[in-house]
């Protein structure tokens, strides 16, 4: 006799899978999104208890309304100046962004991975933080390095893994790492940069640095145990970090819903850690720098972490690697209800007198040109099919930068793969 069959008067339980609300051929809906009026959401300040802000992991932090103005008492009151600068990243990344999906299409890289939609999400930020914070991001916060000078052609010579890649063709296409620049090593093991960022922090801390640590994870690796770890060092020991979740609606192929998307905010999780939360719209570029200081200045008074959620959208595939039109609607990243980043900044500044078609058709222009500059460049150094024919690597580097001081055995082996190297060549 089976277990129900031994119970036959109780009802019959069911799992519930979560499922988006539209697939390919359903039309998107994407009115039951609650978006609050920009500026209405209060903003505490940064030395408040965390338990004041946890309204706010439940709401939607916006600055710009709808004809472009800065609106309400989280308005950062940047200088144009300033706008301008973070119109001109956000830009450039998704010029860069479209040269380089184009070259993986070429056979030129073998893989990458765009950010679409999500520009402000790391350039904002990057806009908001000091110069020497350091930055643990995922792979779609190129925008950081953009935002701090890293150089064009640096960036795209590790996606060709060619004889220029400072890292030696040993990350994947777009996993970047400069420590000059406050950029850590990405790792495609997602929710990692959690707890590094959250561990670096607490280091800072512990040396009596002035540094912050901030940290990026996709809304997916929210159910990773990394995450919960680090919630839970960041807020027992106060550390100096800001903690961002980019909920961009999506994981490779598998809505947030899998990972807790439905049942509250992502923000909401700061609650139950005893940490301060905020959820903000993504898009928003003056939302983002706002959010990013308040955090900053939190953690720099030593009042601890603060979780944010960046509530966005992934216009475009996960990566190459991704046809996202077999598992969503295929207008859904255009009737995203938040707009593009990129054409709200730029709305602000006009509405501001500060900006107009002439000056933003002649940067779209100036951008192109840097850009396929920077390329011409970085493939003069070899691309993924040169570098294996033209430019050939030094494969005699594989045994280096595993050890501080390389053991007796590598030695060995690395001298003898070059006396076979040298031995061919005879």
């Amino acid at each position: 006799m089976t277990d129900r069959q031994e119970r036959p008067n109780r009802p019959a339980l069911s799992l519930h899978v979560p499922e988006p609300s539209a697939r390919p051929g359903d039309e998107i809906d994407f009115s039951s999104i609650a978006i609050p009026a920009a500026g209405a959401v209060r903003r505490p300040d940064p030395h408040a208890a965390a338990s004041e802000t946890h309204e706010l992991a439940m709401s939607l932090v916006r600055v710009l309304d709808e004809e472009g103005r800065a609106v309400g008492p989280w308005d950062p009151k940047l200088d144009p100046d300033t706008l301008r600068r973070m119109l001109r990243d956000m830009m450039l990344v998704r010029v860069y962004d479209d040269r380089m999906y184009r070259a993986q299409r070429q056979g030129k890289t073998s893989f990458y991975m765009k950010s679409t939609g999500e520009e402000a999400v790391a350039v904002a930020a990057a806009h908001a933080l000091d110069r020497d914070d350091m930055c643990f991001p995922t792979y779609r916060q190129q925008g950081i390095l953009v935002a701090r000078g890293y150089p064009l052609v640096e960036m795209m010579c590790q996606i060709y893994s060619n004889r220029r890649d400072k890292l030696k063709g040993r990350q994947l296409p777009v996993m970047y790492s400069d420590r000059a620049h406050g950029f850590f090593s990405i790792s495609g093991n997602l929710a990692t940069q959690f707890p590094q960022a959250v561990g670096w922090a607490m280091a800072s801390a512990i040396k009596g640095d002035s540094r912050i640590a901030a940290g990026w994870i996709g809304d997916g690796s929210t159910a990773e145990g990394d995450f919960h770890a680090a919630c839970t060092f960041a807020g027992v020991y106060r550390a100096p970090v800001i903690l961002n979740i980019v909920n961009n609606q999506w994981a490779i192929s598998s809505f947030s819903g899998i990972a807790g998307g439905d049942l509250t905010t992502f923000a909401a999780r700061a609650i139950g850690y005893g940490i301060a939360g905020l959820r903000v719209d993504g898009n928003d570029a003056l939302a983002v720098y706002a959010a990013t200081r308040w955090a900053a200045d939190r953690a720099r008074a030593n009042l601890g972490p603060t979780l944010i959620e960046m509530f966005t959208y992934r216009v475009e595939g996960h990566s190459t690697s991704d046809d996202p039109s077999v598992y969503r609607p295929k207008e859904a990243g255009s009737k995203w209800p938040l707009g593009d980043p990129l054409e709200r900044l730029r709305r602000h500044l006009v509405a501001l007198g500060e900006w107009d078609d002439e000056r933003h058709a002649a940067l779209g222009e100036e951008i192109a040109a840097e850009v396929r500059a920077a390329q011409r460049e970085a493939e003069t150094h070899g691309t993924l099919v040169t570098s294996t024919i033209d430019f050939p690597q030094d494969v005699t580097t594989m045994f280096e930068d595993v050890f501080a001081e390389m053991p007796w055995h590598l030695r060995e082996q690395q001298a003898q793969m070059v006396a076979e190297l040298e031995a061919k060549r005879k």
